[in-house]
């Protein structure tokens, strides 16, 4: 869990130093959760959006790390540039690093599949000031609050790592999501985050209808809330994520 401090000496930014001793980490320490594959290698620097990629499979990453523990919110890039990624369905897998100072621990990994990025979790930041070096630039955030729980996989915590086998099967449980197109995750997935928020394993249709009023606030545009929450259970069903009991009642599975 220790970062690497070579070559640290020749950098006083804290994100430039931030970069050189998380990224080998990264590179030496992260594993493929997508295949069998017990490593990722480092993109060319600069690369827009990745850090790494899978040798074997070609799944792509990015990484960001921070010496406090996230948030809700965690910062990104530029706003347009992430909404084109998340409708073309080209954003890449998140690993989200906390390290400790000033012993350079490793702290939390969490992993964040790509495929539950969707305009719903995207925040639209205020354009940079007229005085700024890139002004009228506008950045956007992440709302990590927005994203279901059980999306937010567990890699590393309070510097133990979790099993491989936890990370690949927590992954891989949520990959029937891969099967909608980018454009409709984002209700598929606001239903399931309602669903989980309730944290019960058996719920009610009326249950999720509570939440009708927040769903309605992410999707300003659509005028049949219920109709939406009742075919976006469906769809759940029909990804193997949870299972209609009749009469109203589902179960997470």
């Amino acid at each position: 869990m220790q970062l690497p401090t070579a070559g640290l000496e020749r950098y006083t930014s804290t994100s430039q130093r931030s970069r050189v001793c998380t990224e080998p980490w990264g590179e030496g320490n992260l594993y493929c959760p997508v295949c069998d594959s017990p490593r990722i290698a480092s993109l060319a620097a600069n690369t827009p959006a990745r850090d790494f990629s899978c040798p074997k499979c070609k799944s792509w990453f990015q990484l960001k790390s921070k010496s406090s523990a996230f948030g809700t919110r965690v910062q990104d890039g530029a706003y347009e540039t992430m909404k084109k990624s998340m409708r073309s369905d080209r954003t890449p897998n998140l690993f989200l690093l906390h390290y400790k100072l000033p012993e350079l621990r490793v702290q939390n990994v969490l992993l964040i599949p790509h495929f539950v990025f969707t305009e719903s979790i995207l925040e639209k930041r205020k354009p940079l000031s007229p005085t700024a070096r890139r002004a009228g630039w506008v950045g956007c955030n992440f709302l990590l609050d927005r994203i279901p729980s059980a999306a937010r996989i567990t890699v590393v915590e309070n510097g133990k790592p979790s099993p491989t086998s936890f990370v690949r099967r927590a992954y891989n449980r949520l990959r029937p999501l891969e099967k909608l197109h980018a454009d409709k995750r984002g209700w598929t997935l606001d239903v399931l985050s309602v669903v989980r928020s309730l944290n019960k394993t058996e719920f009610s249709l009326s249950e999720v209808y509570e939440h009708a009023d927040e769903l309605a606030k992410l999707h300003p545009n659509n005028a049949h809330v219920r109709d939406k929450i009742r075919q976006q259970l469906q769809v759940l069903r029909d990804l193997g994520l949870l299972h209609f009991l009749g009469g109203g009642s589902y179960r997470l599975d």
